[in-house]
């Protein structure tokens, strides 16, 4: 496999667990990097993600992956800053970390693969792209996502 082949299989890693979460979530596409032998892949999502809400996530996520047949590698429990990382079983890393502002961050990286060119994600992202060096904060409100209650029939937490 080479790095572009990698990216693509990177892509579709998180195309499918993006596909995943319902309601959808609003994202833009992150910096690709490129390694000595490896890519990662980014996306931020600019859907608002509230503290009650946040384990919702988390758990859509993790039992996705586990289902997928990815194994889970290590998980933060922090109220504030949560996250779950994985590694699929053709040894991809996977990742989704939770920062400022309820910002959720979804991550791959590659195995060490041939060296080539790489371009740019083909996905189209599902939020508004930003120009400049930065990706702002999280600024899409979701009736789900962004509510401040716990969702009904649901315990908090993982």
């Amino acid at each position: 496999m080479d790095m572009q082949t990698a990216a693509e299989r990177s892509d579709a890693i998180l195309d499918a667990v993006l596909g995943e979460i319902q309601p959808e979530l609003r994202w833009v596409h992150g910096p690709t990097t490129v390694g000595d032998c490896d890519v990662s892949r980014r996306r931020a999502v600019m859907t608002n993600i509230s503290a009650v809400r946040r384990g919702n996530l988390l758990g859509v996520v993790d039992r996705f992956w586990r289902k997928s047949g990815y194994s889970i590698t290590a998980v933060n429990n922090d109220v504030e800053f949560p996250a779950v990382y994985a590694r699929t079983p053709d040894g991809f890393g996977v990742r989704l970390r939770i920062g400022g502002k309820g910002q959720a961050f979804f991550q791959v990286d590659t195995p060490c693969v041939r060296e080539s060119a790489v371009a740019g994600s083909t996905t189209k992202a599902t939020a508004p792209l930003y120009e400049g060096e930065f990706i702002p904060r999280p600024n899409i409100h979701s009736d789900f996502w962004s509510a401040e209650t716990p969702e009904v029939g649901v315990t908090p937490g993982r």
